[in-house]
């Protein structure tokens, strides 16, 4: 497992951790009730897993629909109803489990619920494992435009398991790879000559190995 930090946020990257993330969040957040904020994809291959390794921790599992069209004020204003009728309070925080709509709409409902509560990235798209979990953007759209409305706030913890992207479509981990390409462009020209000379591999049908995947996010973030 690999550690790093930034603006106060500790970022775990490695094999299983959504199954073994009990000892870490009781780390992060002692004594804090939890509630995973996902999607309806995500939801059923995650949501479960990850609240038995928080047992016996009572968790409280709300769900949006995929996509980009639910990162709304609707969805916002609905799931900081369903927090209160559940009766989480000031002593809560938040896991946001999914990709990058899931990272943003949870982060934003941490920032401004109980006027902020801490919160967790648990992402399972790789671009929200190398771009939207990091560096504490959070937000919804507009009609005018895309993340109009949000908040910088940053998460406690993010927790990267890299087998999650064994699960990932192959299209949306093409989008990913195209944020990591653009990585290499910028920064690194070792870093886009290792994805090209490791293309067909990366792009293979569920997924890369587990150690080609944990080298690609690891190096990202």
């Amino acid at each position: 497992m690999a550690a790093l930090e930034l603006h106060g946020s500790r970022i775990l990257i490695g094999a299983g951790l959504l199954d073994q993330c009990g000892a870490q969040l009781r780390a992060a957040l002692p004594g804090r009730r939890l509630a995973i904020i996902s999607d309806e994809v995500v939801a059923p291959l995650y949501a479960e897993r990850v609240a038995a390794a928080l047992a016996p921790s009572p968790v409280t599992i709300l769900t949006i629909p995929a996509g980009e069209a639910s990162k709304t004020r609707k969805n916002w204003s609905r799931l900081t109803d369903d927090l209160l009728d559940a009766g989480i309070g000031r002593d809560s925080a938040i896991i946001a489990l999914g990709g990058g709509v899931v990272g943003d709409l949870a982060g934003f409902v941490a920032a401004t619920y109980m006027r902020g509560i801490p919160f967790v990235q648990m992402p399972t798209s790789l671009l929200a494992m190398i771009d939207a979990a990091i560096g504490g953007k959070t937000g919804v759209d507009t009609r005018a435009g895309k993340n109009l409305v949000g908040a910088f706030h940053h998460p406690a913890l993010v927790i990267v398991d890299p087998r999650a992207l064994s699960t990932l479509p192959l299209p949306q981990f093409r989008n990913g790879l195209a944020e990591a390409v653009k990585h290499g462009v910028i920064a690194s020209r070792a870093e886009f000559e290792w994805i090209a000379s490791n293309l067909g591999a990366l792009l293979r049908e569920g997924g890369p190995a587990v150690e080609l995947a944990d080298r690609l996010v690891r190096r990202n973030i």
